[in-house]
């Protein structure tokens, strides 16, 4: 597709049509705001529910077809998205402000996602047991949830949509899928490329607008069977709620406040390489981010020192630019915040480092530097997601203390350690209180054939990505044969 296409074309798509709005929204590129990206379709209720209906029409055939139909189709929509990783990632840098190799990295890992869930399609399986009764032989299987609501954030605007329309159809279910409102297009660009995979109409629906009403839609409607919403804490807890009120299945990833621990013993080059990755790349703008650098006593003062040193080498600018190492802000509102939360810690006491400035380039965007603080527990620098480039330094007496620092959060999605010693890396991994934990690597970086989510405040139901996914998208049926 071309640039003007994707403004012109940028439509709903429900029972196998693409579909005009009621309404017209705009979307806008963080690192130039002169530049349209996509002029998109709004939907409203009505047009909500009849994408739902066409999937609970369509939900009896796709749920009986064969692995190979499924994996057929997967497979073929993988491998469309890998062969235009680079148009893709393009249209992802414009329009979510990543930069260019990020953006180019993140589509070819969504055509990856759907390959490996055209493999899993294949691989479903079963069990089959003896039962405590003599004669009697009892099987158990998996069979798809139905109807699945999909709700994806603009961070990930391909991969995170790739990780729960692959395994929703994998395992025979049928999708009403609403991407954020900030990024229409890519959310389109994707439904594109679903729509010539040769679903049944229905199978498949695509529907931009807001949250309110089209998440809100979906959220409540009697025919949808499960829920799967990655965003902020407040919106996932009234997604559950309003779910458990009808008892539909739900699936949340929300909020996380990442710990990166460094010990003394660790190679402080290597520590400081995964501070700046997990912290500060993507714009910070990952549920991932280790904004709490929790760094021992006796290496903080060298520690802090190196990686002021390379904020300081680190540029930030259009996401078109080469040499580019972080983009720009999404939007004018997040950056708000951003420049907010950097003013609160201050006033608070907080230490400044460096940076948290908003920056001005040759084009009108959405630009800030990395910011850096010295904090103390309390501080609700240390506390808060931010979601931005936003991190503060933690200092700790010694390993204990650092745990402990490392658990004191209300989120749990991801905790990482630097250090050299193999006793206390397997102690930090077993007593971590999170989902997900990395030794001497960034927090930021997960691969897409294993299990993701968290604990506490970070995540609610089965995990999301690799096999484990299938916990979510299908339901297990227990049968008895007399033999």
């Amino acid at each position: 597709m071309k640039r003007n296409e994707l403004q012109q074309r940028t439509r709903q798509f429900i029972n196998g049509r693409w579909e005009t709005g009621v309404t017209t929204g705009i979307s806008r590129n963080p690192s130039d705001t002169r530049e349209v990206v996509a002029e998109y379709a709004r939907a409203d209720r009505n047009q909500t529910h009849s994408a739902i209906r066409a999937a609970a029409d369509a939900f009896p055939h796709w749920s009986h077809t064969t692995p190979q139909r499924r994996a057929d189709v997967l497979d073929q929509i993988g491998s469309e998205i890998l062969a235009r990783r680079d148009e893709l990632g393009l249209l992802l840098a414009r329009e979510e402000g990543k930069t260019l190799p990020e953006a180019v990295g993140e589509a070819a890992r969504a055509g990856h996602i759907f390959k490996f869930f055209a493999g899993e399609a294949l691989r479903a399986g079963g069990e089959m047991l003896a039962s405590v009764r003599p004669d009697v032989q009892v099987d158990i299987t998996r069979e798809p949830v139905g109807v699945v609501g999909l709700i994806a954030p603009w961070n990930f605007p391909l991969a995170i949509p790739a990780w729960k329309i692959a395994p929703a159809l994998a395992y025979g279910n049928t999708v009403v899928f609403k991407p954020a409102e900030l990024v229409p297009a890519c959310g389109w660009a994707l439904a594109e490329i679903i729509s010539r995979a040769a679903l049944p109409a229905g199978t498949f629906n695509l529907v931009m607008g807001s949250g309110r009403e089209v998440g809100q839609a979906i959220v409540d409607h009697p025919l949808v069977d499960a829920v799967s919403f990655t965003g902020s804490v407040p919106t996932g807890e009234h997604i559950l709620q309003a779910a458990a009120r009808r008892r539909a299945k739900v699936q949340l990833e929300m909020g996380g406040k990442n710990p990166l621990v460094v010990l003394a013993d660790a190679d402080l080059d290597r520590a400081v390489d995964c501070a700046v990755q997990g912290a500060y790349f993507s714009t910070g703008q990952r549920c991932t981010a280790s904004s709490r650098l929790i760094v021992e006593a006796s290496v903080h003062d060298a520690f802090v020192v190196r990686l002021r040193h390379r904020l300081a080498a680190l540029k930030v600018g259009h996401a078109l630019e080469r040499g580019i190492d972080i983009g720009p802000v999404v939007d004018a509102s997040q950056l708000e915040q951003n420049l907010a939360a950097v003013a609160n810690a201050t006033e608070e006491g907080a230490e400044h480092v460096w940076g948290g400035e908003r920056l001005s380039r040759a084009s009108e965007g959405y630009f800030m530097s990395p910011a850096l603080f010295l904090a103390r527990p309390e501080h609700r620098v240390a506390r808060e997601e931010i979601f931005g480039p936003v991190a503060c330094v933690l200092q700790a007496d010694d390993y204990e203390h650092a745990l402990s620092l490392a658990n004191d959060t209300p989120f749990g999605l991801c905790a990482g350690i630097c250090t050299t010693s193999l006793s206390r890396a397997s102690h930090f991994k077993r007593h971590a209180r999170v989902g997900m934990t990395m030794v001497n690597l960034p927090t930021a970086g997960v691969d897409y054939h294993v299990p993701f989510g968290g604990r506490k405040a970070s995540s609610y139901g089965p995990r999301e990505q690799g096999r484990h996914a299938a916990e979510f998208y299908t339901t297990v049926k227990t049968g008895y044969v007399l033999a």
